[in-house]
């Protein structure tokens, strides 16, 4: 399928044209398989290449965010899929949003014509070998079918995941721990592992309410309302009984407070995200619930009044690999040099995190093709973040996430007031992915 010192490409979606797109103009051949129009998942309609799915938007374009900070790390490193959202942008305030059509329209002519570069309409069954050189796995979060198996037999049933149940992650400095208090069920010393957030029964009983009323995300043509007992949404279990959450997620057993002996009703426990706590995971929070619902609704938990979200929760069908158990930092599978794994399917959300992955592995394809060394991108990154969290990640909870500052390492020195915090990441990120691109 792939001829020798060329690299091989499964998937025509964002990432997978992001990296055809970096290896040829390396000077690398590229064969690109797409399997669209012979076949389409139950999520897509139209034969171009790089088709946006859900939304529009690609979300904040202001480089103080992690969202604005990712996009421009790849205009500086050269991405086709940014120069291409830029010239189909639609007005969408400070968001990047596109004309869709445009977009996949542009996108396609680009790889297409692209003389280093080969489309091949055809669906691929398994995995091919690397002895022809490198090949990049790209397909995408609804992958199925044969191909789906095969990666099962390469990565092992408990490394590949098909459904996606992600609680929502604040940052932790905009709770309010005077209302909060530190333990762990049943610990007696110490200041134990968990925030705990506790509610009195006349406030939780109108939480519960709340949830049974809100907005949910109407499920997509492709998603069936299957979910697992172990994973239920937040909502689903709030209409099952008015103490089924206590029951559950929101348990205040062994929870006493640490001062006063008083046992609350109902907890929400937070447990933190990352080594240095500075992102906190509300436990068994997944929800279908929209983003402006869980704003709302979850700003009433006690503590969380200002709680500012760096991802929000959802359910949705989504495969992806166990990142931490399977990748090296250069997207690489440990035990299978030459195979990277990119896009969604490696362990990150949305379209431009989705493109980011398939950039970084279209260098460093084309690296091992030139007889040169994989490039990891600089700690204070919007990518070595993402990186970061797909590799060194706790792989027994392990999710996947957008980018967010939670996953940053965190800023040393003075104590930076938070409205400019975005700004110092920029300017250190930024600096860093410079004299990162001069490498290439």
């Amino acid at each position: 399928m792939a001829n020798p010192g060329k690299i091989t490409i499964i998937g025509g979606g964002l990432a997978g044209c992001e990296a055809a797109w970096q290896a040829a103009q390396r000077g690398v051949r590229v064969t690109l398989f797409e399997m669209k129009p012979l076949r389409f998942s139950p999520a897509h309609e139209m034969a171009q290449l790089g088709e946006l799915v859900c939304s529009n938007s690609l979300r904040s374009n202001a480089i103080d965010s992690a969202a604005g900070l990712l996009k421009e790390e790849m205009r500086l490193m050269g991405s086709l899929v940014m120069r291409v959202a830029d010239q189909s942008r639609v007005p969408a305030g400070t968001a990047l949003a596109v004309d869709r059509q445009l977009f996949a329209a542009r996108l396609t002519e680009a790889v297409e014509s692209h003389p280093l570069i080969t489309v091949c309409r055809e669906e691929v069954r398994c995995i091919p070998e690397t002895t022809d050189g490198p090949v990049i796995l790209a397909a995408g979060p609804l992958l199925s079918g044969p191909l789906a198996d095969h990666l099962r037999t390469l990565t092992g049933d408990a490394h590949l995941a098909f459904y996606d149940a992600i609680a929502p992650i604040v940052e932790a400095d905009s709770l309010d721990l005077t209302v909060i208090y530190r333990k762990s069920r049943w610990d007696e010393e110490g200041p134990g592992d968990y925030l705990n957030c506790p509610m009195d029964k006349e406030r939780y009983e109108r939480f519960v309410a709340a949830l049974g009323a809100a907005q949910a995300v109407p499920l997509h043509a492709f998603e069936e309302p299957k979910y697992f007992e172990g994973c239920l949404p937040i909502e689903v279990m709030a209409v099952r009984g008015i103490d089924t959450l206590r029951y559950g997620p929101m348990k205040p057993v062994g929870l006493a407070h640490p001062l006063t002996g008083a046992i609350p009703h109902a907890v929400v426990q937070l447990r933190a995200e990352n080594r240095e706590a500075t992102a906190y995971n509300l436990v068994g929070f997944q929800t279908k619930l929209t983003y402006p619902e869980q704003q709302r609704l979850f700003r009433t938990i006690p503590g969380m009044e200002r709680a500012v979200f760096l991802r929000m929760g959802s359910i949705h069908r989504n495969t992806f690999v166990c990142a931490p158990r399977l990748l090296d930092p250069s997207l690489q599978m440990l035990r299978q040099p030459g195979l990277f794994i990119a896009g969604q399917l490696s362990g990150v959300e949305g379209y431009i995190e989705s493109a980011a992955m398939g950039l970084l592995a279209g260098i460093n394809a084309a690296r091992l093709v030139l007889g040169q060394g994989v490039l990891i991108p600089p700690p204070v990154t919007a990518h070595r973040a993402l990186i970061d969290h797909l590799t060194a990640s706790d792989p027994v909870i392990f999710q996947p996430s957008n980018v967010n500052f939670g996953l940053f390492p965190p800023l040393v020195g003075r104590k930076i007031p938070r409205k400019i915090r975005g700004q110092v990441r920029a300017e250190l990120a930024l600096t860093q992915i410079r004299q990162f691109s001069a490498q290439f």
